[in-house]
């Protein structure tokens, strides 16, 4: 199963800092090795927070936080046009790399809960699910109940995912993914990697619409 990493590498991201995510720490440096359990769920929970046809010629590679609000906000009113205009019809590919910041509390136990659905391939609903919740466990002592009801209606094995989340099993990616972004420079959330552009910040559609289109037609001319 290809590495993120690798696929990005792969994509073309050539911009300065994307240079630095496609040449960021592999899974494979951060995991005991290959074969064992450890590797498996790292492996399936690194590719599991990808989407779009594998054919697409230009990736959009988000860099966020559950708890942010305006990722949420980003989440909430241009993810879905994205989705829509870019990633469903073939043309963009989507990855979601962790970058839980210590102001929030829980962001870094989010991020777990969402990695781990991802192991079960189950990222992108539990994605949905924290993002539309958050106001409901954000300023809870613990938000742990409130993740398993999240994790529950998203279909995964509620037994192996609270194994990984409570063993910590992903978060040797979820710090590769802090590594790689710091490496980038990015400082916020949410940022924003499209082509050799960087987009700081959850703006509305019109700003993303522009970099996909140059960026398509960019890769189209290659």
């Amino acid at each position: 199963m290809p590495r993120l990493s690798a696929m990005l590498a792969t994509a073309g991201l050539v911009a300065a800092a994307a240079v630095s995510i496609a040449a960021a720490r592999p899974v494979r440096d951060v995991v005991p090795g290959p074969g064992t359990r450890a590797d498996s769920t790292l492996e399936h929970a690194d590719a599991g927070r990808i989407r779009g046809a594998a054919s697409a010629t230009v990736w959009l590679v988000e860099a966020s936080d559950f708890q942010c609000p305006y990722c949420k906000q980003w989440h909430d009113e241009t993810y879905p046009l994205i989705l829509k205009e870019y990633v469903n019809t073939g043309k963009v590919r989507l990855a979601y790399l962790n970058f839980p910041l210590e102001m929030h509390q829980h962001a870094q136990v989010a991020a777990e809960a969402a990695m781990c659905a991802s192991a079960q391939g189950k990222f992108w609903e539990m994605h949905d699910a924290l993002f539309s919740s958050q106001a409901q466990w954000e300023n809870l002592p613990n938000p742990m109940s409130v993740f398993e009801g999240l994790a529950t209606k998203a279909g995964v094995n509620v037994a192996a995912w609270r194994t990984c989340v409570t063993s910590h099993a992903t978060l040797p990616l979820i710090a590769a993914d802090k590594d790689r972004l710091n490496r980038s420079g990015v400082g916020s959330t949410p940022t924003f990697f499209i082509g050799s552009q960087k987009i700081e910040g959850a703006y509305p559609i019109a700003v993303f619409r522009d970099a996909l289109d140059k960026a398509l037609a960019a890769a189209a001319k290659r």
